[in-house]
């Protein structure tokens, strides 16, 4: 069994206890389930570089990563340095992160949040509303087509942009529909996790005009960002380039305005 199937089974698990916790009617009555949400869209239509920094505190590929940067004071520096959106991973036992660490974060950014996810139910969409979240995560190699599009539909009826993870052009043809928002394209593989920005250029081509296109994982100069754009790719999805620093934020902020320059 690779890790990503070992995540997924831990979250079956989890799905179980939580929803006996905390059930559907009273994550409803959270405050964020009633407000208005954020367009991640339109940030990354409005940016030159598009990019989404990352909250990861580690990872099953590099362990600790930064486990003592308050997540306020980091969310707060990406919304300073420009970023366009704030990326959040909420899985404890594989990232360490958690659903407060959005809950804290929205407290801290005017900026759209995706919550980043193994998301495999429904149950995980109305959650990722009523803790704040404006879009969430789905990863094409875990989920059926059927399943992308029953749970991308229920997080459009909420209000909530869909962005749809990819590795090849199998998973692609998988993710083709209308309640898909922006397709990424993960240059790391998460049976392996060996990582190769090659593969956002050689799927760039056939990703149709009409889906907002970001590049993810392995990202960290100003080189790579501007080949990438010549791919047409809008938008980054870069977390550990920023939080292997001691101030993550303060790391963005010279990394995007470089850019600018």
């Amino acid at each position: 069994m690779n890790i990503l199937d070992q995540i997924i089974e831990t979250k079956k698990l989890e799905l179980e206890l939580n929803k006996k916790k905390n059930s559907y009617s009273n994550l409803e009555k959270l405050p964020g389930f009633s407000r208005s949400t954020i367009s991640l869209c339109q940030t990354l239509y409005n940016s030159n570089f598009g990019i989404i920094a990352e909250h990861k505190r580690k990872s099953p590929s590099k362990s600790v990563i930064n486990e003592k940067c308050l997540v306020n004071k980091v969310v707060e520096g990406y919304t300073n340095a420009g970023a366009s959106g704030i990326s959040i991973l909420t899985d404890q036992k594989y990232f360490g992160g958690s659903i407060d660490d959005i809950v804290n974060a929205r407290k801290n950014t005017k900026l759209p949040i995706l919550r980043k996810e193994f998301i495999i139910d429904e149950y995980q969409i109305i959650e990722a509303k009523a803790i704040g979240a404006d879009a969430i995560l789905l990863i094409a190699s875990c989920l059926k087509k059927e399943t992308i599009k029953n749970l991308s539909v229920c997080s459009k009826k909420l209000g909530m942009e869909v962005l749809v993870e990819i590795h090849n052009l199998n998973e692609l043809d998988n993710c083709l529909i209308d309640s898909i928002d922006i397709i990424g394209v993960n240059n790391r593989n998460l049976k392996t996790f060996e990582v190769d920005i090659q593969t956002s250029k050689d799927l760039a081509k056939f990703i149709p005009k009409e889906f907002i296109k970001i590049s993810e994982s392995g990202i960290s100069t100003k080189k790579e960002i501007l080949e990438l754009k010549s791919y047409g790719f809008n938008g980054f999805l870069m977390g550990e380039k920023f939080m292997k620093e001691k101030n993550p934020g303060k790391e963005a902020f010279h990394f995007i305005n470089d850019l600018k320059n």
